[in-house]
């Protein structure tokens, strides 16, 4: 399986839902008369946004290492995760912001028109559609480890969140008429504040990567154990641990009896490095600094 054509397989199955989604969204909040209708086609817009993100980012972190990426290019895929976090914070903010100016009007005394079916229905369609995405991108970015499409799979399921709120919304403004028509802009802003919740999520976990974070100690204490489970090593320290894209990084000082030959020593050093590539992953960078027992 080609990694980067999969993962280019089902972002273009999410970015052509997307497209299709936001302009009959744009559509039905115009003639709906439904602002959070019209708040929750922005965020398939940013949602379609940030499909381009990844195909981009995806094709360079593709890339194998070369003489100015010593690691490899894996680190493209935390940025891309990281601007999806950023779109999520302007789709929020807009609809936050949008939600509040027409609550205010209502508080002011001016009356609002309640919200047409077809911005139900819309909504209603939404749920479904960006369902079966989540769960089409969440299954596949496990299978292939990727955290970007991952990421991508968390935006399809907040656009299914923000599509529940604004059908509870429009549902109670055109059930209860003109008088309560409100709950249209309320449910855009409560579906601004899920979607600042995932963005803090997902930023969070990309700073983490790009600033070096180590990685979970559970995981720093199963490398521990792998190696100590070689019975001719000894106190493993100076560990260092982060991930790098798709794939993570060890590195490790171990002691070993110092009489024996360095052809021993260097096939253990390697039997460790090929455990812990069983392990985490074949494309694991493993670096062990063998020392002498004092």
């Amino acid at each position: 399986m080609n990694r980067k054509k999969e993962i280019y397989k089902v972002t273009l199955v999410g970015s052509a839902g997307n497209a299709a989604l936001l302009t009959f969204k744009f559509i039905a909040g115009i003639l709906g008369n439904s602002s959070a209708m019209v708040a929750d086609a922005f965020h398939s817009l940013s949602d379609f946004v940030t499909d381009i993100l990844v195909l981009v980012f995806v094709s360079i972190s593709a890339k194998p290492q070369d003489q100015s990426h010593d690691y490899g290019h894996g680190k493209f895929e935390t940025i891309a995760s990281f601007l999806i976090g950023l779109a999520l914070v302007a789709a929020a903010t807009g609809i936050i912001v949008s939600g509040v100016m027409k609550f205010t009007a209502w508080l002011n005394g001016e009356e609002l028109e309640a919200p047409r079916w077809i911005a139900l229905w819309a909504a209603l369609l939404s749920i479904a559609i960006k369902e079966i995405l989540y769960q089409y991108t969440s299954h596949r970015g496990k299978v292939l480890n990727s955290q970007v499409m991952i990421a991508n799979a968390w935006h399809h399921r907040s656009d299914a969140l923000s599509s529940v709120g604004a059908a509870i919304g429009i549902g109670l403004a055109i059930w209860l008429g003109n008088s309560w028509a409100v709950f249209d802009p309320l449910a855009s802003i409560v579906v601004g504040l899920m979607l600042v919740k995932v963005a803090y999520e997902l930023l969070k976990k990309s700073i983490n990567e790009l600033t070096e974070s180590s990685l979970p100690a559970e995981t720093e204490q199963e490398i521990v154990q792998i190696i100590q489970s070689f019975g001719d090593v000894q106190q493993p320290h100076n560990l260092r641990t982060r991930r790098i894209g798709n794939r993570i990084a060890i590195e490790a000082h171990i002691r070993m009896d110092g009489q024996l030959p360095l052809n021993s020593v260097h096939e253990r050093a390697t039997t460790i490095e090929r455990k812990l590539k069983q392990r985490f992953g074949a494309n694991t960078h493993v670096s062990l600094h063998m020392e002498p027992i004092k």
